[in-house]
């Protein structure tokens, strides 16, 4: 945590050098202590320390300094650190001058010249001054500020992805947050920048794009190495698992993602059914603690970077990215999971980012406080969101077309929603339309029995709807179902096209497509599972895969 400051002026250098000398005896350890000979230079410097969320306790200023008094100095920095302390050093012909400040700027007290000795005369007052700061002083946000509106698609595509890289931020939606708007004032921003995105440094990026938002953050785009033994495509809980085991078993490996690791698993607010962990972890949990474990066996990981197509030249396969690079590795594994299927409704659509998210209740929920949202869908992921959004909403609706969750959904996430008053189950129900002027407003729900609708106000709508795998990306030969998801080992027989791309020996692997030494694991594999559990297994399990592959090779 940053030591708030004390800053003290006095253009008498000897004078500068002795008030320096007794605040630090007394005060480095609980504060900084920050000195100048000119008030002009210092009003300069305030204007920095508070963009750089700096925050001042007190200011010991000189009455005569050449250019600037030291009340007209306390005045102007009053305006840039209103609750700062104000103390001003007089000579005893000055004295005049302090008492007619404490009605002009609120002059908290006045020290004569010389205080010696400062036990007596100096320490005693300013131990009052700041034990009276520090009752009222909070502690600023350490970190990124994100500024904007909170009905935006932009806004919301950007908290999304600093959630999911597990970057600490603070959010002011600039129409209810007052602070929102004296940032913009602070930083010199208008409006129609927005969103903008505040560093700890002061620097700001305004409608930044998530490359140029990840690349100030540190994240590495570029890979470092012209060859790599395993290059894993998606970062969710099977590609983080092979890269803790393909980088543990000295394979060089590279880990790759267009967004941020953990998948969809990554966003769920509580995994309870996940082994070794009986009070359940957070999906943000997992993904940290994975992506620590992968990066200390030397994993190197891209993001945000897009993969667009890949080709196999026997041994090499050629990883070509959006932004046109590429990485070579000799093996790949495809572990890019899936996304939630869109309802395929107009009204809704326009609404996306503006009431209307696809998952996210982790990043939106305390949007909704106090007011009703939607959820649509019966799965498990369904069920944790609304779980997580319970905390805040009012009420949260959970949408379903069956008559109840026991087809879909857990036992244990059944139970917890039945025991939380403000989550209710609508069976038979079905979300036809979204109003509302900028943001969604009402929903009309048909109830698909009576096909009776109506009308309700609806803060949010979060869906959880089915799955498809993020898989049109992939142009070459590997073969998939008739839903996209990638088929794999023995199943590939069942494929008319198998035996016209196949050209081995040897069955494939079972974890492996149809190319050779291209694996696929987790959801976006066919007969997947669909559970954290056992796509962190297929991801370990491919790595001993690919180590036979390699020596094959």
């Amino acid at each position: 945590m940053k030591l708030p400051i004390l800053f003290s002026i006095d253009d008498d250098p000897q004078v500068l050098q002795a008030i320096q000398h007794d605040l630090r005896q007394q005060y480095r350890k609980q504060y900084r202590i920050m000195c100048t000979s000119s008030g002009q230079e210092a009003l300069d410097s305030l204007g920095e320390l508070k963009k750089k969320g700096e925050e001042v306790a007190l200011f010991l200023s000189d009455q005569r300094m050449p250019g600037i008094t030291g009340v007209e100095f306390l005045a102007q920095a009053r305006k840039v650190f209103p609750n700062a302390k104000r103390v001003l050093l007089t000579a005893y012909s000055d004295i005049d001058a302090a008492v007619r400040a404490i009605n002009d700027v609120q002059l908290d007290y006045y020290i004569a010249k010389p205080w010696d000795p400062p036990g007596e005369k100096l320490y005693p007052v300013l131990d009052d001054l700041l034990e009276a700061w520090q009752a009222d002083y909070r502690p600023a946000f350490e970190g990124l500020k994100l500024i904007g509106y909170q009905f935006s698609p932009q806004s919301h595509e950007l908290k999304d992805f600093l959630a999911g890289n597990l970057f600490p931020y603070q959010w002011y939606d600039v129409e209810t947050n007052p602070q929102a708007q004296e940032l913009l004032g602070l930083h010199q921003v208008e409006s129609k920048d927005l969103p903008v995105v505040v560093f700890e440094d002061g620097t700001v990026l305004a409608q930044p794009t998530l490359s140029s938002l990840g690349e100030k953050l540190g994240l590495t785009p570029k890979a470092s190495q012209d060859l790599y033994d395993l290059a894993i495509i998606g970062a969710g809980p099977a590609g983080l698992a092979a890269a803790v085991y393909g980088g543990s078993e000295g394979l060089k490996t590279i880990l790759i993602d267009k967004r941020a690791p953990g998948g969809q698993a990554g966003t769920s607010s509580r995994i309870e059914n996940y082994l070794g962990f009986p009070n359940g972890l957070s999906g943000a949990e997992l993904t940290r603690r994975a992506i620590t474990q992968a990066q200390r066996f030397g994993v190197e990981f891209l993001a945000p970077q897009e993969v667009v197509s890949i080709q196999s030249r026997g041994q090499y396969k050629d990883i070509n990215m959006a932004d046109g690079s590429k990485v070579v590795a000799r093996a790949i594994l495809l572990s890019t999971g899936v996304a939630y299927h869109k309802l395929e409704n107009e009204s809704l659509d326009k609404f996306t980012g503006a009431g209307v998210y696809y998952g996210a209740a982790t990043t939106e929920a305390y949007a909704f406080k106090g007011q009703p949202v939607y959820v649509v869908g019966g799965g498990n992921s369904a069920g944790q969101g609304a779980m997580y959004l319970s905390r805040t909403a009012s009420e949260v609706f959970i949408c379903i077309r069956r008559p109840d969750l026991s087809e879909t959904m857990s036992q244990y996430l059944i139970d917890q929603i039945e025991r939380t008053p403000n989550i209710t189950v609508l069976g038979c129900t079905e979300v036809t339309e979204g109003l509302g002027q900028e943001r969604l407003e009402c929903l009309v729900l048909e109830n698909m029995d009576s096909k009776e609708r109506r009308t309700v106000k609806a803060a949010g709508l979060f869906i959880f709807i089915g799955t498809k795998p993020l898989t049109d990306w992939i142009e070459m030969n590997i073969i998939k179902d008739p839903k996209g998801f990638i088929a794999t080992g023995r199943d590939l027989a069942k494929y008319a096209d198998f035996k016209k791309v196949w050209r081995y020996n040897r069955e494939p692997y079972l974890l492996e497509t149809c190319s050779a030494g291209i694996f696929a694991a987790g959801d976006v594999r066919a007969g997947a599972m669909n559970r954290v559990a056992s796509a962190v297994g297929e991801g370990a399990m491919a790595v001993s895969f690919v180590h036979k592959y390699l020596a094959d090779t």
